[in-house]
């Protein structure tokens, strides 16, 4: 929990705001216990549904947790966690490592990002304005970390793998990570993603989560397996991007907005 201020906040990050059709949101990270909580919160409603517990883990307690909140009425519309990782040890202890083998990105010559627990209030996700405000803030730490990777598992909603064929097929065919850096197996039920015959690029964008869809816009990719989650109620796939290679028209929007 956290019972004092958080860490520093990341210059820029904290001040990333945006216009929308609804209004104007607001991006910063918590600093309080009250914060935390509403994330939380936000997370049990977004994983579950309503009336469920909060979602909360002992990640939570090394993580910086991002908030973006509508002003007018100070709720919070969508959140996402952020730990700051170096060297194979931190990657070891990621919540990413408790279902895939990260070995091979220990090798990764700079710090690294891990991007957790994103949700959107239900009712908003195709609101962009959220997605490119907490990109704009992640842009922020970036700069300010020398941050080299953000990496992430990107979930899908339900245990069926057949009902994803198109967005593993497009996932296998376009955005399979690098060998030097892809992810081995750890957990215990896996799905390899194959190219399925007939695939439609068009439905695979549709079944697609809006996180998944925007590490791909930034030249992302992705393991070769998604991991079965019963607990969770879903699958997901190691999901990774290189700053180096975020095209550079989009890296000087979101840093022009990051100092905004």
């Amino acid at each position: 929990m956290l019972d004092a201020p958080a860490r520093p906040t990341p210059p820029g990050a904290a001040s990333a705001t945006g216009r929308t059709g609804r209004g104007r949101y607001a991006v910063r990270y918590a600093v309080t216990a009250e914060d935390l909580d509403a994330a939380q919160r936000l997370r049990g409603l977004a994983f579950a549904g309503p009336g469920r517990p909060p979602d909360k883990d002992r990640f939570d307690a090394l993580c910086r947790h991002l908030l973006v909140e509508d002003p007018r009425g100070g709720a919070l519309v969508a959140t996402c966690r952020v730990r700051v990782l170096s060297g194979a040890a931190g990657l070891d202890d990621s919540y990413a490592a408790q279902t895939y083998d990260l070995a091979a990105l220990a090798r990764f010559p700079r710090p690294m990002a891990e991007i957790g627990r994103f949700c959107i209030r239900p009712g908003l996700a195709r609101d962009a304005d959220i997605l490119r405000l907490t990109w704009a803030a992640l842009a922020g730490l970036v700069d300010a970390e020398g941050i080299g990777l953000l990496f992430g598992c990107a979930s899908f909603p339900g245990t069926d793998p057949a009902v994803y064929r198109d967005a593993f097929g497009l996932l296998a065919a376009r955005h399979r990570a690098p060998a030097a850096w892809r992810p081995g197996r750890r957990a215990a039920q896996t799905v390899p993603l194959t190219v399925a015959e007939g695939w439609c690029a068009q439905a695979a964008l549709r079944q697609m989560p809006p996180l998944l869809r925007s590490y791909l816009g930034l030249g992302g990719w992705v393991g070769d397996h998604a991991v079965i989650d019963r607990r969770m109620n879903t699958l997901h796939v190691f999901t990774a991007v290189e700053v180096a290679a975020i095209p550079p028209g989009r890296a000087r929007a979101l840093r022009a907005l990051a100092a905004s």
